[in-house]
């Protein structure tokens, strides 16, 4: 391979690392600005998915499907970065599959439970397709994020890089801690209902960070 083919390999390869740094923050800019501007949403109480419903729904349904692809991308630029080694396949796999998790989760909108809108029930008698397929995807992103902490975590051991694995490790640990309280709030458990969606925009945050640290990371050390 030529000396140009190899730059621009290398340079393409930065780009798709760079989305993983751009996707992230613009999710959270985004839901957090439709949050504000609804008048009978409570991002206190109800999950982000509730902002795809409505008028405006479609704002944060896009939100999800250019973040998921900006990740997506991004899991393949860290595919391409990281050659061999512990997590080389699997890492990036796993990124990638939080990504298409957020693509779902944008094409299939979620049911309107957990009082929003104010005029829908707080529980569901019976749920639409869509709620299901939104719910299917979601688990890509609520569960395949964190392991990919873990296996990132036991790369960056093995390379002796023990901030980052340690850094790893409490954001896995971090998403699933904080997800798992965020379902008890929306199942409207008396002690947790109030701060379910803090708790889920918790998750999603100490996730989005870690995402947008290592493709900054992965951009200053292409093989990490």
């Amino acid at each position: 391979m030529s000396m140009d083919n190899t730059s621009k390999e290398t340079k393409g390869t930065r780009w798709l690392l760079a989305c993983g740094a751009i996707g992230c923050p613009l999710f959270v800019i985004v839901f957090l600005m439709a949050g504000t501007f609804r008048s009978d949403y409570s991002a206190l109480r109800y999950p982000i998915s509730s902002l795809s419903i409505g008028d405006f729904g479609w704002i944060q349904a896009t939100n999800f499907i250019i973040t998921g692809l900006l990740i997506l991308v991004f899991a393949i630029g860290l595919r391409r970065a990281l050659q061999s080694g512990i997590g080389a396949v699997w890492g990036p796999r796993l990124i990638g599959l939080a990504g298409i998790g957020l693509v779902g989760a944008g094409i299939f909108t979620t049911d309107p439970v957990f009082g929003y809108p104010p005029s829908a029930p707080l529980v569901l008698a019976q749920f639409s397709t869509h709620g299901h397929l939104h719910d299917f995807f979601s688990i890509f992103v609520f569960l395949g994020l964190p392991i990919a902490c873990f296996v990132f975590s036991r790369r960056f051991a093995t390379l002796e890089k023990r901030e980052w694995a340690l850094y790893s490790a409490l954001t896995g640990v971090g998403i699933l801690v904080t997800f798992v309280l965020a379902a008890i709030g929306f199942s409207q458990n008396p002690g947790f209902v109030d701060f379910a969606g803090v708790y889920q925009r918790l998750s999603i945050i100490i996730g989005w960070t870690w995402i947008t640290l290592l493709a900054m990371h992965s951009l200053r050390n292409p093989s990490l």
